[in-house]
């Protein structure tokens, strides 16, 4: 295989037009694509091939009555921990998507009011009409978290191929006692992460910005 295959072509095309969407059209997306999907991420590989995510997905009337416990709720907590803070490059890059964002919804910039809300709309799930919610169990540590990003990476990927768009959020964690009383996982499960996914809303502003990347020299050194 070389450099130009079509696979490699495809593959870098899918990889480059997935985006973080957080405005949805209200339409479900039919339950046999969504299995399809499903499917394709369980392919993913893993450390000894462990498996290790369990996911529910919820939609439907069961999506609203989450939406509607998220928000009564008042119980704050992740399962991982956060970082503390972002310091360097990883503070300047976190920082200009935050603007592009904030900017694409006309919030101001010393608008902490209207920030809040926006950011409180990761717990509406975007509107979004499915919520993919990964766990893994507490007991494989940091190698499980990092199979379960591998998984999340092939959904996000499978959807992109699909046209279903995504935005994977770490946000949704913060509600991970909830969650797991929700869904029936038991202390021995940690909540990584939610999907919301679902048909892109086009017109939404929210929509209309893409975060950048840094070029490869930023990232990677070869040693020969």
């Amino acid at each position: 295989m070389n450099e130009n295959s079509d696979l490699l072509v495809l593959t870098d095309q899918i990889v480059r037009a997935r985006w973080s969407c957080r405005g949805f059209r209200p339409d479900p997306v039919p339950r046999p694509l969504i299995e399809r999907l499903l499917e394709t991420a369980q392919a993913t590989p893993s450390w000894c091939n462990v498996q290790p995510w369990q996911v529910a997905v919820v939609s439907g009337e069961a999506l609203d009555e989450l939406r509607a416990a998220v928000a009564a709720d008042e119980r704050w907590g992740s399962d991982i921990d956060f970082p503390p803070g972002y310091d360097g490059e990883y503070a300047v890059r976190r920082r200009a998507v935050g603007w592009q964002l904030y900017e694409a919804v006309g919030v101001a910039r010393d608008d902490r009011e209207a920030s809040a809300r926006q950011m409180m709309r990761n717990f509406d799930f975007f509107g979004a009409p499915h919520l993919a919610v990964i766990s893994a169990p507490a007991s494989l540590g940091p190698y499980g978290l990092v199979d379960c990003g591998l998984y999340v990476q092939s959904f996000l990927l499978a959807a992109q191929a699909a046209g279903v768009a995504t935005c994977a959020q770490a946000a949704v964690a913060m509600k991970s006692v909830l969650l797991r009383e929700r869904f029936g996982w038991g202390e021995d499960r940690r909540v990584v992460c939610g999907v919301s996914f679902g048909w892109p809303d086009p017109d939404h502003p929210v929509n209309s910005f893409r975060a950048p990347r840094v070029p490869v020299a930023d990232a990677v050194t070869f040693h020969d």
